[in-house]
């Protein structure tokens, strides 16, 4: 296992997130999976485990808090986050003493080892961060002070511009910031830029969607080609991780994974330090141009929550970038089952969506776009009548 240094400490190069950990068929989490995944990671090495509030419907924190107490407290850092992202204007704000204590009680720990403000961005500084930001900081402080906080950071999904105000404001206040950062958002979400306000105020970088929620685990097969060409051995997410390990170098990458299969690629691929050369980075670079153009959706599924008419945003975005690249019939049929309650056309335009994404989509938008476009296409079952009706006209003509 590769590591890096934090204040004195060693801290696994590879992070387990718990945000998309493996479920069953009926949808709950899968606690034998999880304990195998978890005596994995700690079997090579890992010792860092990231969980939030809010991951799996608020049950994210019972279950790999449950598996981590399987071993020695002192064998595993554990990180946990104040939800303060998902305060929205008119409800009473989530208070900081209750939810921590409700944290603690969840994960079944006396502490947090990292303990972090979520996604501080533009919506939650309008509806929390904007205006508690120094309570809220002063209690977690308090709380470090205690010894039952080891390490107070943040993440977020703000612009740049948003970023450096906060890091002005509050930034000699926190350790380390955790970012979205991946090949793809160096770019497209201006990280570069964000990487180099941390640097400059001293802040280590953690990194979280290092393969884009799955979606840089699975490239064209052009690329995919390419990649193999060039390293037979590894897997496509691993170009991901090395191209971290190679150009921002943060302390900690965090990894969503959802099985064991998962688990054992990223912890070969952290067992050694493998750099890309410079054909290596472009290759990188073709792939982020085409993939620039899709919609930035990560599958974190913030805002399905909050939908009046219950869609399942990401799965339709989803439908939308699988159009975009190849309109098959077999894509039209994954959205043509949704029944109409459930398509693109039901949404109603109330944005809730787009106030709580960390990408910035412009939900709505999108979703009248693909349901514009699905109105052009054939149902599965048109095209089979189609094909039936073509093939018996054929069988007559050779009668």
């Amino acid at each position: 296992m590769l590591y890096n240094d934090f204040q004195n400490e060693r801290l696994s190069a590879l992070g387990f997130g718990a945000m998309r950990l493996p479920l069953t068929p009926g949808g709950e989490i899968d606690r034998e999976e999880l304990d195998r995944m978890v005596d994995a990671a700690l079997a090579a090495g890992v010792n860092y485990f990231d969980t939030a509030y809010a991951y799996h419907g608020g049950r994210s924190e019972n279950a790999i808090g449950a598996s981590l107490r399987r071993y020695p407290r002192e064998s595993w850092n554990l990180a946990d986050k104040f939800p303060g992202h998902q305060n929205v204007k008119g409800v009473r704000p989530m208070q900081p003493a209750e939810v921590f204590e409700d944290q603690l009680k969840k994960c079944g720990v006396d502490y947090f080892d990292f303990y972090l403000l979520h996604n501080v961005c533009e919506s939650s500084l309008t509806y929390y961060y904007g205006e508690k930001t120094g309570e809220c900081l002063d209690y977690f402080l308090e709380q470090k002070a205690k010894g039952r906080i080891r390490h107070l950071g943040f993440s977020s999904h703000a612009t740049a511009e948003t970023l450096e105000k906060f890091l002005d404001q509050y930034g000699e206040r926190l350790e380390f910031c955790q970012i979205q950062l991946n090949y793809v958002d160096w770019r497209l979400q201006n990280a570069e830029k964000k990487v180099a306000l941390l640097r400059a105020h001293g802040i280590p970088l953690w990194v979280m969607e290092p393969v884009r929620g799955g979606k840089l685990a699975k490239l064209g097969p052009e690329i995919e080609a390419k990649m193999r060409a060039l390293r037979p051995e590894e897997s496509t997410p691993a170009w991901a991780f090395r191209w971290l390990r190679t150009l921002p170098k943060p302390t900690m990458i965090l990894s969503g994974m959802s099985n064991l299969a998962q688990m054992e690629d990223n912890l070969k691929t952290f067992s050694e330090d493998r750099p890309l050369n410079a054909e290596e980075t472009a290759l990188l670079e073709e792939a982020a141009a085409s993939l620039a153009r899709m919609i930035p959706c990560t599958g974190c599924r913030y805002c399905c929550a909050g939908c009046p008419m219950g869609l399942q945003i990401p799965d339709l975005l989803s439908i939308a970038n699988d159009m975009a690249v190849a309109r098959s019939f077999n894509v039209v049929s994954r959205y043509t089952i949704l029944g109409e309650s459930k398509q693109a056309s039901a949404c109603i335009g109330c944005g809730r969506c787009e106030m709580v994404c960390p990408q910035k989509i412009a939900v709505p938008e999108e979703l009248r776009k693909l349901a514009a476009l699905m109105e052009t296409q054939k149902t599965w079952e048109e095209v089979c009548a189609e094909r039936a009706a073509i093939t018996e006209a054929a069988k007559r003509e050779k009668q």
